[in-house]
């Protein structure tokens, strides 16, 4: 993601749909986790969500390869460095949870990035992973944000798995939006983040915290997500 894609996100992610839900499976899975410890955000861009973490009481650091989203980040008052998702600047075994959103499809070796997820987890630590899902949506939307695959289930459970990690779920994620999503991003010229009317930005959120209620998380969606934990010695 460039300056200028990073600029955009943390100028619309407050009140965009999109990412205000994506928070709250962040701060949904943070409650189950219950008691707060040590959290690291991996590819945080400008730390909205690293800034989830620290509202619900984690001690928490930013990581970014972009030294642009580092400085955007420090300004927000977030203790972020800069870093490549494959050699993490973080010691063995002293996180109690890291999460890497929208990250790992940005890596050619995605391998070694989330077996860099497992190192810095102490044992029975928690990784938290969302990807894009399903080559059928792969678009110049795709191309444009620097995407390199998307993922099946089958795909991402190797990658975390041969990482380490024991898988403890995995679920989709914009079910109900996924035909809106496919249409979208096959149009011929791949949209810039953009802010929403407001009609359509609060349309939009009301369908995925409708999806909240529903179950739905083993159909297709847009994208995935992998809650996983480093095995107790």
């Amino acid at each position: 993601m460039d300056t200028v894609e990073i600029q955009r996100v943390v100028a619309i992610e407050d009140d965009n749909w999109w990412y205000r839900e994506r928070r709250a499976i962040v701060a949904r899975e943070l409650r189950r986790l219950g008691v707060p410890g040590r959290a690291a955000d991996i590819g945080a861009a400008g730390g909205g969500n690293t800034r989830v973490l620290l509202e619900h009481g984690w001690e928490a650091i930013a990581i970014d390869a972009s030294p642009a989203a580092v400085e955007l980040a420090r300004l927000r008052g977030i203790d972020a460095y800069h870093g490549d998702a494959c050699y993490l600047p973080l010691s063995t075994g002293d996180f109690d949870f890291v999460m890497a959103l929208d990250v790992l499809q940005h890596i050619t070796d995605d391998r070694t990035a989330c077996g860099e997820l497992a190192r810095v987890l102490r044992p029975g630590g928690t990784a938290l992973i969302s990807v894009p899902c399903d080559l059928a949506l792969w678009s110049a939307h795709d191309v444009a944000l620097g995407h390199v695959r998307r993922y099946s289930r089958d795909t991402l459970a190797e990658v975390v798995e041969g990482s380490g990690l024991v898988l403890d779920r995995m679920w989709s994620w914009n079910v109900l939006l996924r035909p809106a999503a496919k249409w979208r991003r096959h149009r011929s010229a791949p949209p810039d983040v953009e802010r929403l009317h407001p009609v359509l930005n609060a349309g939009l959120r009301a369908v995925a915290m409708l999806e909240r209620r529903l179950p739905l998380g083993g159909l297709p969606g847009v994208t995935l997500f992998a809650r996983a934990h480093r095995p107790e010695l």
